[in-house]
């Protein structure tokens, strides 16, 4: 009797010690589980190209690399030089910094947006951290299974077919083959290729690999999910889907997902976080919305809006006092959309009087193409004279004119219909935002930089 009674205070004992640890316990184990995970950290990662060569490939350059680093114990001499990656001004180095010094860490579960200009280094971040290249400097730490979609075509052996492509992706990511049969069907069925499932890739267009390269990527299960602008290849209706299937991989299966895109409509419907990249450099980072309002707006001051009180571009007298870009009836500041008009305000001072004079722009797409021109002649061929005094012309551009994108103007004064006495180029740039438009209706950008909206009738006949 005794025994019995003690075995069940030493139970109780045991039961009461459980309970007071549990309890104990619970707020730390509600702290550890509220902590996101490290998925990635970049740690000091930089990149380094000669342009038009690969590794330095001169004897008298490998030479030295060989004898800094191997005798002599130094670090390689040429991550010393370099220009920074800016691609529309010509460098003094043959060396180049594609990526400069990131530094940053994505938690568990976050989908990161990553934008800037092309040439900003982008897709290069993504290709270190997909192992196609390797960084010149600096680590990556990551927690899980990489898919990428990169190019098209990436991944893939041109001459198996498309159902030995998905085995053999998933062996790669480490799956095995039953886990991947599992997966087929759907994989199949999402990509819409089942007719070709049999066929080698070679064979395939870049529309039906890049949908079957995504297939594989979003559901063969990663933990960390990299797509490039590789999606704007496919067709609309495609783009819809894997729209949609990010948003149910990040939000509804708590997948790490690195997305890069120039559709900022897109961008702020996946993405929680944002980094902007200029010039191989980490710009700025934070929350999506103002991240995109950020990149949007850029320099706004310098780019699509220049004032002088002591005017700098004159000559013969004329004196340009002020030009920018705005919302027609805006300001400066505000973000321009295709669907509402834009108007080019151009202010200037004539010191003496001007006989067949008039203001030319040139415009210009991101790559410095030129669209086409206009001149305030071809409205006023009757006012080619012009007093002393100061003059403000304003030009309208209608709205659904241009494509979303970045634009740039050139400046042409002319005198006596023939010879321009002032030539100014890229004096300002613009950047068009599309107009708000729900991601279940998003079609992608329209080809072109313009995309005029011509009048349409039709009847049945």
């Amino acid at each position: 009797m005794v025994v019995r009674k003690l075995k069940k205070l030493v139970g109780r004992v045991f039961v009461f010690i459980l309970l007071s640890l549990f309890f104990c316990l619970c707020p730390f184990v509600f702290v550890l589980c509220s902590i996101k995970m490290v998925a990635i950290d970049f740690n000091n990662i930089s990149k380094q190209y000669r342009l038009g060569l690969v590794s330095t490939r001169t004897l008298s350059h490998d030479l030295n690399r060989w004898w800094q680093m191997n005798i002599l114990g130094k670090e390689d001499p040429y991550l010393k030089i370099g220009d920074v990656n800016v691609r529309s001004s010509k460098g003094e180095s043959e060396y180049v910094w594609a990526l400069k010094d990131i530094n940053f860490k994505v938690e568990q579960g976050d989908v990161l947006g990553i934008i800037g200009k092309n040439g900003a280094g982008k897709s290069t971040l993504l290709k270190i951290l997909s192992k196609v290249t390797s960084p010149t400097t600096g680590t990556i730490k990551a927690r899980g299974r990489i898919a990428s979609l990169l190019e098209v075509g990436t991944g893939f052996h041109p001459e198996m077919t498309g159902r030995e492509n998905i085995y053999m992706n998933g062996a790669i990511m480490g799956m095995t083959k039953a886990e991947i049969t599992r997966k087929l069907d759907e994989i199949v069925d999402f990509a819409g290729v089942e007719r070709y499932i049999d066929t080698p890739v070679k064979r395939y267009s870049s529309g039906m690999t890049v949908r079957l390269g995504f297939a594989i990527a979003a559901h063969l299960e990663p933990e960390i999910l990299v797509v490039d602008e590789v999606l704007a290849v496919g067709d609309a209706e495609f783009q819809k889907k894997a729209i949609g299937k990010m948003q149910d991989v990040s939000k509804g299966e708590g997948r790490t997902v690195l997305f890069v895109s120039h559709n900022m409509t897109a961008v702020k419907s996946l993405c929680s976080k944002g980094i902007i990249l200029e010039n191989g450099m980490i710009k700025e980072m934070g929350a999506i919305d103002p991240i995109v309002s950020r990149y949007l707006k850029g320099d706004s001051i310098v780019e699509n809006h220049k004032r002088w009180n002591t005017p700098t571009i004159a000559e013969k007298g004329f004196e340009l006092l002020e030009i920018g870009v705005r919302r027609q009836g805006g300001d400066f500041f505000d973000t321009m959309r295709v669907d509402e008009p834009i108007e080019i305000v151009i202010r200037y001072r004539l010191n003496e009087p001007k006989k067949m004079f008039h203001l030319t722009l040139h415009f210009k797409d991101e790559s410095g193409n030129k669209l086409f021109s206009d001149s305030i002649s071809r409205e006023n061929d009757y006012d080619f004279f012009h007093n002393k005094g100061e003059y403000e012309a304003k030009v309208r551009v209608p709205e659904n004119f241009f494509n979303w994108g970045v634009f740039s103007i050139d400046l042409y004064v002319v005198e006596d219909r023939r010879s321009a006495f002032i030539v100014e180029d890229d004096i300002v740039s613009f950047t068009l935002v599309n107009a708000e438009i729900a991601i279940e209706n998003w079609m992608g950008r329209e080809p072109g930089e313009i995309t005029p909206h011509f009048k349409w009738s039709e009847k049945c006949i």
